[in-house]
C-alpha cells in the first residue's frame, strides 16, 4: 500500500450522493453486499453508523476501505479494537481488526466481486472477526 493511498480523501460530492442510498440498502436481509458498522469516536466518545461494503468469509468479514486506512471510522475500529456491525437484518459483534491484503479479500469474493476489486484498486483491507 503506498503512502498516497492511505491518504485519498473521499470526494464530498459523491459520499453525499451516495450515501442515502447506501444508508437505507445497508444491513438489510435483501441486500448483502452493505452493512451497518457501529463504532464509537475515540476522541469525541460518540456513537456513529455508517454504510460499509462487505465480503463474508467463514469467521468474519473482509470490508474495503476506498478511501484508505487512515479514514477516522477505520482509526476508530482499530483503538477500540472491534465494532458492531448490521448484517443480513442481524446485530453482530466484530473483534480482531486487521489490515489485510488484496489477496484476501478475493478470496473472500464471488466472481463479479473479484472483477470489482480488480477493477477499483482498492488501497486498503480490513478484516474482523466474528465476537
Amino acid at each position: 500500500m503506498s503512502e498516497d493511498a492511505n491518504r485519498r480523501k473521499p470526494p464530498a460530492r459523491l459520499v453525499k450522493a451516495t450515501a442515502p442510498f447506501a444508508a437505507r440498502l445497508a444491513g438489510h436481509r435483501w441486500f448483502p453486499v452493505w452493512a451497518v458498522l457501529r463504532h464509537r469516536g475515540r476522541r469525541s466518545g460518540r456513537d456513529y453508523a455508517i454504510p460499509v461494503a462487505v465480503l463474508v468469509t467463514g469467521d468474519g468479514f473482509v470490508i474495503c476501505l476506498p478511501w484508505g486506512t487512515q479514514t477516522n471510522w477505520v482509526q476508530n475500529v482499530l483503538a477500540a479494537g472491534g465494532c458492531g456491525l448490521r448484517w443480513k437484518g442481524r446485530e453482530l459483534r466484530l473483534t480482531d481488526p486487521q489490515f489485510v491484503d488484496a489477496d484476501a479479500a478475493l478470496a473472500a469474493a464471488n466472481p463479479f466481486e473479484r472483477l470489482v476489486i480488480r477493477r477499483l484498486d482498492f488501497p486498503g483491507f480490513l478484516r474482523l472477526r466474528r465476537a
